[in-house]
């Protein structure tokens, strides 16, 4: 009897140890899946933050280039004009697409920044289809706003 009962024990013991084992062995698995998972989903958050980054700076360049357009467009505004006239055809395309520059803005971007966009937007839009008054530079009326914007811009963008 004695014999059984250690090897009753040495059993139990031996049944012990493979518990224990295969624990140990699970929770070193399930620590080692958390750890990937974590560094996936780091991994993710860094390209996904990396993608917006290059779609804002994308967005910042088109509204940059139509803004530009746009003051082409009052610089060389006639005094009269018609709705047949080519200045008159290639400023309203080019105005379209900075309204449009400027709402994209206003979805990418966090409210200062388009706030400051919008105000050059309004500035230049007044420029180009109303004029300004003689003697004022178009110049130097657009740059306090397009500074601003510009400013506001960077800010984000770091």
């Amino acid at each position: 009897m004695i014999a059984t009962s250690g090897q009753v024990r040495v059993s139990l013991v031996s049944l012990g140890g493979v518990v224990l084992g295969g624990m140990l062995s699970y929770l070193v698995q399930h620590r080692t899946q958390r750890s990937a998972e974590r560094a996936e989903q780091q991994r993710q958050q860094t390209a996904l933050s990396e993608t917006r980054c290059a779609e804002r700076l994308a967005l910042l360049e088109r509204f940059i280039e139509v803004s530009a357009e746009a003051e082409r467009c009052a610089y060389t505004r006639p005094s009269d004009w018609e709705d047949t006239d080519t200045w008159y055809l290639t400023t309203r395309d080019v105005m379209y697409r900075f309204w449009v520059a400027d709402r994209l803005i206003r979805i990418q971007f966090p409210p200062p920044v388009h706030d400051a966009a919008h105000a050059h937007f309004l500035d230049l839009n007044r420029t180009v289809w109303e004029g300004l008054p003689d003697g004022e530079s178009v110049r130097d009326y657009l740059e306090g706003n397009r500074s601003a914007f510009l400013d506001a811009a960077r800010a984000v963008m770091g």
